[in-house]
């Protein structure tokens, strides 16, 4: 992806679906919301005041359930999750740039 371009997220691939992925989404940096309502022990304070999901030493979201590849806490994930476009150019960018990382969930 060529710099400032960022992927358009108003195409959606219908193709591309949660069953058929390593759970992406769930490496990325998500900001919590002052109205989200995440469990305290999942949520990264930062220094500059800012709360993320955390992510353990493998790099995935400590919500994670890693056997089923699903977001743990789905009915009460952060909105930022809630707005994730599956199968729009942000996710497919995001799903071909892990694809050629080399890394893979492992199951736990």
């Amino acid at each position: 992806m060529a710099l400032g371009i960022l992927p358009d997220d108003s195409k959606i691939d219908p193709s591309v679906t949660c069953e058929a992925c390593e759970a992406v989404c769930c490496r990325l940096t998500v900001v919590i919301d002052a109205s989200d309502r995440v469990p305290e022990h999942l949520i990264a304070r930062g220094p500059n005041g800012v709360d993320t999901m955390a992510h353990g030493s493998d790099g995935w979201c400590l919500a994670l359930d890693h056997a089923n590849k699903r977001c743990g806490i789905y009915a009460t994930r952060p909105s930022v999750c809630r707005k994730f476009a599956m199968g729009g150019g942000y996710c497919r960018f995001k799903r071909a740039k892990f694809a050629n990382s080399g890394l893979s969930l492992r199951v736990l």
